[in-house]
């Protein structure tokens, strides 16, 4: 295997460049916004197919958040471009669409699947009961769809997400954390039937979350325009 070239660490004037993220395949990222735009889209349709919007509390909305978020992150990615003409923020498209479908798509959906579960396994529009069959408690398996946001935590804090590259390490931590929790809190007011509850840990999340992604978007193109700054890229023959 031939080892690809590595940036420079060292600016013109003699200071650290900033870490940008590794390049990555537009074509895998791109891949996603397909499965994330017809994924959380027909889950949500699902839902309003089954008529009971009283359990559903914001599940909807964060799935069709999650699916719209992928349009967007979508835009991103295509307006990646390396050639004559590139600038700053073409040049960190897949990032940003990565940094979108990270956060504004996988969440919002990782946070509707437990109470869509949840849903789904007790409609009674989905499924008729059999007479005289009585109600099976599913329980604690309720929560094994959860499980999914234990593997997000660690690519989000082990080095993988594209959001490591833009904040301090302990802003990472705090961020990733402050995600785990809202979902929780969002999760419990659900199923306890407080509405409210839900509905304001799962806007503090998405409103949160809209933030960081403004946030790195914004970091992820000065990174790119400091780097070109005091690294010039060499010109193409």
């Amino acid at each position: 295997m031939s080892k690809g070239k590595e940036r420079p660490t060292t600016g013109t004037d003699g200071l650290p460049l900033p870490i940008l993220p590794p390049e990555r395949d537009a074509r895998v990222w791109a891949r996603l916004v397909r499965v994330m735009f017809f994924t959380p889209g027909f889950l949500a349709l699902l839902l309003l197919k089954a008529g009971e919007p009283t359990g559903f509390g914001i599940t909807i909305e964060l799935l069709m958040l999650a699916s719209a978020s992928a349009i967007v992150g979508g835009l991103f990615i295509g307006a990646q471009s390396d050639g004559k003409g590139a600038d700053p923020a073409s040049r960190n498209g897949t990032w940003s669409g990565a940094l979108v479908l990270e956060l504004l798509a996988v969440v919002p959906l990782l946070a509707a699947v437990p109470v869509l579960f949840h849903e789904l396994a007790n409609s009674t529009l989905l499924h008729a009961r059999a007479p005289g069959a009585m109600d099976a408690a599913l329980g604690p398996s309720e929560l094994l769809p959860a499980v999914a946001i234990l593997p997000f935590m660690i690519f989000q804090l082990a080095g993988f997400g594209t959001l490591t590259f833009v904040v301090p390490r302990a802003a990472n931590w705090g961020i990733n954390l402050a995600i785990l929790a809202l979902i929780v809190v969002s999760y419990i007011g659900n199923r306890t039937g407080s509405f409210h509850v839900e509905r304001a840990a799962g806007s503090a999340l998405v409103l949160g979350l809209a933030l960081v992604v403004w946030y790195g978007i914004v970091r992820l193109k000065s990174m790119q325009a400091d780097f070109d700054r005091r690294s010039p890229p060499k010109k193409e023959d």
